[in-house]
């Protein structure tokens, strides 16, 4: 058993020194740097930007639509009010 209490021990010490080793700080601008020169992933960049701009296009207006029908509903809900009590009266 003991021989596995070491490799265990080993592959925990090796997993502990790869969590806490300090990462290679990227620099801010590479991806600029990668969109402006690779043609392929700037096609593809651009593809992702404009697809996650008309989702959330869609989904604005797919809000403001719903706020349209909650509002034209409470204006009926107000419109029906008075006319129901006048008859009731």
């Amino acid at each position: 058993m003991s021989s596995l209490h070491a490799r265990l021990r080993d592959r925990l010490t090796r997993l502990a020194r790869a969590l806490t080793r300090s990462r290679r700080p990227v620099p801010p601008l590479d991806e600029l740097v990668r969109i402006e020169t690779d043609p392929a992933y700037r096609a593809l960049f651009f593809a992702q930007l404009d697809a996650a701009l008309d989702e959330r296009h869609a989904a604005a207006q797919t809000a403001a639509v719903a706020e349209i029908e909650a509002a034209a509903e409470r204006l009926r809900a107000l419109v029906r009010s008075p006319g129901d009590q006048e008859r009731a009266a």
